[in-house]
């Protein structure tokens, strides 16, 4: 299927904010990002929608390739969509959050990471994009 139009398109992503209990830590899934924009530094797991596909089957097909997590209930967080938060062009991302349990947290990075970790919540790296905010956004969420 071929697709014109006549004024610029906006990129949609996905994006996946999961959380697990490691005893009585908070911890936040992060991927090192193997390619451009923001190589090497740590980002939520997430990427671009495909054509026929739902936004939550795209954010849990990104978890899937990117940390080999699966089983994960996630629910829509916030859209954002800020001019200027991707430098590849104007992008909107449509973020999920979710918790999983320890049982079910081991993770492999693939696809476009190159690692797949669990951090403390409150003690984050420097993250990729916006990523800040809608780890944030999920925090104050679960308090409420």
């Amino acid at each position: 299927m071929s697709y014109t139009y006549e004024w610029p398109r906006p990129a949609v992503t996905v994006d996946a904010v999961v959380f697990r209990k490691n005893e009585e830590k908070l911890e936040v899934l992060l991927i090192r990002r193997k390619h451009y924009p923001f190589e090497g530094m740590w980002a939520l797991p997430g990427g671009y929608l495909e054509m026929e596909e739902t936004c939550e089957e795209a954010v849990l097909r990104e978890l899937e390739e990117e940390t080999g997590l699966r089983g994960v209930r996630l629910q829509q967080l916030h859209t954002f969509g800020t001019p200027g938060r991707d430098p590849r062009g104007r992008t909107i991302t449509i973020t999920f959050w979710g918790m999983t349990t320890m049982e079910n947290s081991s993770v492999k990075a693939g696809d476009d990471a190159a690692e797949a970790q669990w951090f403390d919540a409150g003690n984050l790296p420097e993250l990729a994009f916006d990523h800040h905010e809608p780890i944030q956004m999920a925090l104050e969420r679960m308090k409420n």
